[in-house]
This record gives C-alpha cells, structure tokens and sequence, in this order.
C-alpha cells in the first residue's frame, strides 16, 4: 500500500471546494469514488474530469476519493494535481483553458482604492469576487493560507488565474517571505497575473530577487506586458528604509503598509484614532510620493463598522494615500466613494483649472483665483483631481463647455 495523500478542504461550512484522497498503488487500476451533491447532474463530468487528470500525470494504478461540495473544474482539477505532486514530482502541468476575458494588462498609474483580500486556499470566496468591483483582487498566498496548505494553494490559484473571471479587476497575488515567494512566481506570472504584492519587505534586495525570476519567466513564456509590483512595509526597519525599497525598480507602481504586524513589530497595539502608526504612515506616504509611485494604506479589520471605516479612509485620504486594503466586499463602496473627490473638491479643482486655461488663452504669464495667486503645483493637484472625478464618473469629459456657460 501507497502513501496516503489528502488535499483541499471539507466540512459543514465548506463550499464550492473538495476534498481529495489519493493513495497510488502498484497494481489494480483506478479505483474512483466520488461524494457530492450535484452527482445527478455533474456527478459523470468529475469523474471523467478526473480520470484525464490521473491520464495526464500517466497514473494507472490508484484510489481516488473525492468529496465534493460543489467545487468547479478549474478547483478539481488543483486539488487532484496538488495530490498527485505530493507523491510523484512532475514539471508538467494540467492547465485549464485561459479565459479570453482575462487576457488584460493594467497600466502603471490606474486607480487602486480598493483591493480585495481573499485567500488563496478558499474557492468559495474567489467565484465572484470581482462582481463587487474593487479595484484590484488580491489571491493571497501568505497569512491567509496555514503553513500545511502553503503548497496546495498554488496550484488553485494558479488555475483561479486562467479560469476565473475577474471582471475587469487588477489580477493581485501576494506571495510568501523569502525563497518561498521567490519559487510561488513560478505558479503565477506565466498565467497573466498583473500585480505581486511582497510581504514584510524591509530591504531593496529583496526587489532584485523577486524581479530576477520575474525577468527569468517572462523570457521563457515570451511575456511582453510588465509585472508591477507592490511592496508591503510592515516593520520599522521597513519603515525607515521606505524610500530605498519604493524606488528598488521601475516595476514598482504602489507601495503599501501593513499596520497589523507593524504595531506587533513595535510591540504596541492598533488603534483606531492610529496615532502610534502615524509617523509610519507619514513616511510610506512622503517615500511613495517622492519615488512617483502610489501609496496605499492598510486594511480596517471591523468589517461591520462602515462609519468607522469612513472615518479611516477619510484620515487615510487626508495623510496623502490613494486606496486602501478591504477584507471583505461591503467594504468597497464605502472606500470608492470616500476616496472620491468630493463636491467641494471638484469645484474648487474646476475653477482653478478654468482660471488656469483662461490665462494661457490670453497670454497672461500669471494665473489668478480671485486675489490669490495660482502656482503651478497647485493647477497640477487640481487637474489630478479633475481627471480622477472624470474617471469616477463624477464630471463629465465636456465640463469645461459647460462650465463657460454658468
């Protein structure tokens, strides 16, 4: 008898998952068991689902059990492939078909209010994450996932990648520290993954190793768009050598804190009011800015307190930052409408530019709001503000037609 190999998950509270148990044998062909719900109608596709997996990684001898809660291809297929490895190492791998819908690069300066934690071991909570519209869905590899399912997790967000759809979102992984996080790239930038969040980043070298297989794999699988980066500062060394990190390499498009093992790493506890994060969060926020990329800060934990997280997002919005993280999708709207230019903003932002385009079209060398004189950094911040309101759906394309009228 074999060695008795199990992965996945199942349970009461277990959904759109399976659980399965391989023990490969010498002799006695397959032996296929399947539980499931949805076995009147699916249950003839698992099985022959099965089978051209066990065909493909050349099995003939083996006990296969699955107990299935309503688990889609692209998750059946990982968590068989995750057994088979565990027993016999394979460079090949049984892919499913690649959503043309997910063939999309992003640009280095879209916008990232929201990106939504999931992780990357519980496909229940991936299916239709991208159907709440944040900015970003983050497939986490590292804290979210227990340290025994570190391995198997790769496999189905590796196919989560090509089979689900992310409905237009930023396609995020955040893998693991270390040469875990360096050999977890090899399940995901071959699969069009748009942004890889690095944890517990406390030093420029740990960019250079992260981007060196980066480079490695997009020459092997002729990968032409870029792979961004965003680093986490989620230590005080972190914090102090924040600019060093944000400017490491002209990939990195967001830098972001992680407050809660910030505060652990300091040994003092989080608060809301945040005052033993705010030198923190002042440096993130000036680095970022000086490097020219985005800072973003971290995730507010009380999924149930909506004014509180309005309140955050607001002294988030106030400190310098351009989004945040959520945990939880009715955190999202809160954090768009909230980091939005307000009513007040754009207005103000439109007169400043009307005056602005005023005196370039009269030849003035001086541009005036009133009796206050307008400088150049302040028509720039106004003209973010306007292009973000536009982007937004906040401000018409044509409000400047509109606006000559009033």
């Amino acid at each position: 008898m074999g060695e008795i190999i199990t992965t996945g998950n199942k349970g009461k509270t277990i959904r759109s998952d399976c659980f399965v148990t391989l023990e490969i044998k010498d002799s006695g062909g397959i032996d296929l068991q399947l539980e499931s719900k949805v076995a009147v109608m699916f249950g003839e596709s698992i099985k022959v689902l099965a089978k051209q997996v066990l065909d493909f990684f050349e099995i003939k001898n083996a006990s296969l059990k699955i107990e299935d809660s309503g688990a889609l291809p692209f998750v059946i297929s990982a968590r068989i492939e995750a057994a088979i490895k565990k027993v016999i190492p394979s460079e090949k791998e049984f892919l499913p078909d690649m959503l043309k819908e997910n063939m999309y690069s992003t640009a280095r300066d879209r916008n990232r209010f929201s990106r939504l934690y999931l992780p990357g071991n519980s496909p229940s909570l991936m299916i239709n994450a991208g159907i709440h519209k944040p900015d970003g869905v983050i497939l986490d590899l590292e804290d979210a996932v227990a340290p025994d399912k570190k391995d198997e997790a790769r496999y189905l967000v590796r196919n989560a990648l090509r089979a689900l759809d992310f409905y237009g979102a930023e396609r995020m992984v955040r893998i693991n520290q270390g040469t875990r996080g360096v050999e977890d790239l090899f399940f995901i930038v071959p699969h069009n993954i748009n942004l890889v969040l690095l944890p517990k980043c406390e030093k420029p070298e740990q960019i250079h190793a992260v981007n060196e297989r980066i480079d490695i794999l997009r020459t092997k699988f002729s990968i032409p768009q870029p792979v961004w980066l965003m680093p986490i500062i989620e230590s005080a060394l972190g914090v102090i050598n924040a600019y060093a990190i944000a400017g490491a390499a002209e990939n990195i498009v967001a830098m972001a804190i992680g407050l809660e093992d910030y505060t652990a790493d300091l040994g003092t506890r989080r608060t809301t009011e945040g005052m033993e994060s705010f030198f923190a969060r002042s440096m993130v926020v000036n680095a970022a800015t000086a490097a020219g990329i985005q800072p973003i800060d971290s995730v507010f934990s009380d999924v149930a307190d909506m004014d509180g997280l309005k309140q955050n997002v607001q002294r988030s919005k106030a400190l310098g930052f351009d989004g945040m993280g959520c945990i939880h999708p009715r955190q999202i709207r809160v954090i768009h409408e909230n980091f939005a230019p307000s009513t007040d903003e754009t207005e103000k932002a439109r007169k400043i530019v009307f005056a602005y385009h005023k005196a370039i079209e009269q030849g003035l060398g001086v541009v005036s709001l009133g009796t206050k004189m307008i400088d150049p950094p302040v028509v720039k911040r106004a003209l973010n503000t306007i292009n973000l309101a536009i982007k937004m759906g906040k401000l018409a394309e044509n409000w400047r037609e509109t606006y000559e009228q009033i």
